[in-house]
């Protein structure tokens, strides 16, 4: 659900501080939420303000001034469906227990901001689908109400069929075949009503139905009244629901006259008898069938409203007695310029719909595209005048986002009256499913920006220096990768890495990252300098035997030794793939070249892991460096990582080193290396004087 200006949030904020307060409102509007707050200072303001209309509260779990239990209890009382958010700085079973207990909907960490609002839309999403479905049911029931009263108001014979049984029909069905009230013919077999010769067959459409399957549009059969006598009728079956009960409408006609006559007769309903498109009530079935298949089976069709710009004017230059002879040139035309599957109709007195079935958007648009250039470069003939017109086209891309016939048809209006309002000879297209498209369409280009990034050679790395805390300086840097742009542009890989693994491309990107780690190691080495280099790999190398091979066949290109590179992990995916981090680890260490893990110390138990991976180098979770100087528990969880990867003969590493206090903390737990901005920021140069 969107949520912009046109919509009002209306919040109601229970919290001892008006700072607190304010901060979430302002929050929130800085999110682009309009938000209307109130906030009440004692119980009787609350009381007040909850019985007005609200969307939501939010109350705080430590409010003293106007306690949780009593904002509770206040919209408990007003029967309302008024969701209770509540406001925690921290959160731990019993509390989380104890806000569910007390029918809350869901709690927000007070000094997140992106959880907040996140949270705040999700709920109010929530609960506007409720209050949508509620508006539904109620419009539901009355027009349940209105055709029940139409039905039996109608002059057409009309009965609700369930497992061959009739459960409703209108006086009119009841004189067709004698009956003077429905309780005569209630529980009665559709079947009985048949005449004993056409028995069989409608024996083996009653299973068809039964089954599911589609009925017919037409079932022609002789059917028998209450004194015995047989006349022909026909029967259109619909499906439907009655009081809950999916079941059949069954609609039956007498025929009066010759069967063959009747399906003409039929057929010239279903026409428009001056272009012989189909006419707008026959079109509009079809419009309803597309719709629905959308709705239940989230297919995509497309529609189009085509209109003659300046009719007017064509008639006072042909003439009105022409105007016919105009339409149909018009209607010849588009029957040449759409496809076989297409169906065309003469909708209104000027305008033409389409509808194209199975289509995605680019289809409909091609399509639409199709029927402009087909007017605009074609002159219409007429018994006695030749004309070069164009048309303006509206259309809608019918989807499970716009599953409404209502809805499809006032959208195409709009859209045709915007492009006559502009002049006319143009195109517009509303598109419901538009944000996915794009988001599509901006992941092609990003796939295809990787690919030619790959094949052109536009990723770069930068380096950051570690710091060895206790022993001799040694050069160690770690390589990032970065993705050039636009000129002076560098992307960062949390840009496009989750795009490269949803395509298959990581196992590519992973040996660009290999094999120019390999060719600086060795570069180095050629400059006299004997630096050793992490790089990361993602889990697609783990079962790849190419990035092996190339692993080879760069050390012995650029004479490189294996022991300065080393592999880093992330411990989640080694969990996750431990066979195939087992072999691989034992298949590089032939070329001396090492495995560590990063983002290490954020699983249950890191550490029993290592009695099945042998990693050279653990690299420290950064979640548990913030605020480390007072954060007691990071701190012991780091002492903790520190003393046992000592006593295992591992080396660890602390990355996001963001002050002083934090390098003190870290020489005295015993952490090996260190990096982070405070130290250096990542360059493209190796340029840190490690003595």
């Amino acid at each position: 659900m969107q949520f912009g200006k046109d919509m009002v949030l209306r919040l109601l904020i229970v919290d001892d501080s008006v700072e607190a307060a304010e901060a979430i409102v302002s929050g929130l509007r800085n999110s682009g939420i309009a938000v209307r707050p109130s906030r009440p200072e004692n119980e009787t303001e609350l009381a007040t303000q909850v019985g007005q209309a609200q969307d939501l509260v939010l109350a705080a779990h430590d409010a003293r001034a106007v306690p949780l239990a009593k904002v509770m209890q206040h919209v408990d009382g007003t029967g309302k469906d008024l969701p209770v958010l509540v406001l925690v700085d921290a959160v731990d079973d019993a509390r989380l227990l104890d806000i569910i207990n007390q029918g809350a909907r869901g709690l927000i960490l007070r000094g997140r901001g992106d959880h907040v609002q996140h949270v705040v839309r999700a709920e109010w999403a929530d609960l506007e689908a409720r209050r949508s479905l509620r508006r539904l049911e109620s419009q539901v029931r009355e027009t349940e109400r209105r055709c029940d009263a139409l039905i039996d108001s109608s002059r057409e014979p009309i009965a609700y069929i369930h497992e061959g049984m009739h459960i409703r029909a209108n006086a009119a069905y009841l004189d067709v075949f004698g009956f003077e009230s429905f309780e005569e013919i209630e529980g009665m077999s559709l079947l009985d009503m048949v005449a004993p010769s056409q028995v069989d067959g409608f024996k083996q459409l009653l299973k068809q139905l039964s089954k599911g399957e589609a009925p017919p549009p037409r079932y022609e059969t002789e059917a028998r009244a209450l004194d015995g006598s047989s006349f022909p009728a026909v029967m259109e079956f619909t499906a439907a629901s009655y009081e809950g009960e999916s079941c059949q409408q069954v609609i039956l006609r007498r025929q009066e006259f010759d069967p063959e006559l009747a399906r003409e007769v039929e057929a010239l309903r279903q026409r428009d008898q001056v272009t012989g498109l189909l006419n707008r009530a026959t079109f509009l079935r079809s419009l309803e069938d597309a719709v629905s298949d959308a709705a239940h089976n989230n297919t995509h069709h497309g529609l189009l409203l085509v209109e003659p710009d300046h009719y007017a004017r064509l008639l006072q230059e042909i003439g009105l007695d022409a105007a016919d002879e105009l339409i149909a040139a018009f209607a010849q035309r588009l029957r040449t310029a759409i496809g076989p599957d297409d169906v065309a109709a003469r909708f209104a007195e000027h305008q033409f719909a389409v509808l194209t079935p199975n289509c995605d958007y680019h289809a409909t648009a091609a399509l639409a595209e199709n029927l402009r250039a087909a007017f605009a470069d074609h002159v219409l003939e007429t018994s006695n005048r030749s004309l070069n017109t164009t048309v303006s086209i509206g259309g809608v891309q019918i989807g499970e986002k716009i599953a409404s016939v209502t809805a499809v048809l006032g959208k195409a209006s709009q859209c045709v009256l915007s492009t006559i309002g502009v002049g006319g000879n143009r195109i517009e297209l509303f598109d419901p499913g538009a944000a996915d498209r794009a988001e599509s369409e901006r992941v092609e280009a990003w796939v295809t920006r990787i690919r030619d990034a790959l094949d052109a050679d536009r990723f770069l790395m930068n380096y950051q220096p570690l710091i060895n805390l206790h022993g001799e300086p040694m050069e160690m840097y770690e390589a990032y990768l970065r993705m050039q742009g636009e000129p002076g542009e560098l992307v960062q890989p949390l840009t496009f890495l989750q795009i490269a693994e949803e395509h298959g491309l990581l196992w590519e990107i992973d040996r660009w990252v290999v094999g120019k780690g390999i060719q600086v190691i060795g570069e180095r080495l050629r400059a006299g300098k004997r630096t050793t280099l992490l790089v990361k790999i993602t889990q697609a190398s783990l079962q790849d035997d190419s990035l092996l091979q190339h692993i080879e066949e760069q050390l012995a290109r650029q004479n490189a030794d294996g022991k300065l590179l080393v592999l880093q992990l992330p411990e989640s995916k080694v969990f996750t793939h431990l066979r195939a981090a087992q072999d691989f680890q034992s298949r590089v260490a032939r070329f001396g070249v090492r495995v560590g893990l990063e983002q290490f110390g954020s699983g249950l138990n890191s550490f029993q892991m290592l009695s099945h991976f042998d990693a050279s180098f653990l690299k420290i979770d950064r979640a548990f460096m913030e605020d480390l100087p007072t954060n007691t528990d990071h701190q012991q969880r780091i002492r903790e990582i520190a003393g046992k990867a000592r006593e295992l003969g591992k080396q660890t590493i602390a990355e996001f080193v963001q002050d002083a206090a934090s390098m003190s903390f870290l020489f005295a737990a015993g952490i090996d290396y260190a990096q982070g901005h405070f130290l250096a920021a990542a360059g493209p140069e190796m340029d840190y004087d490690f003595q």
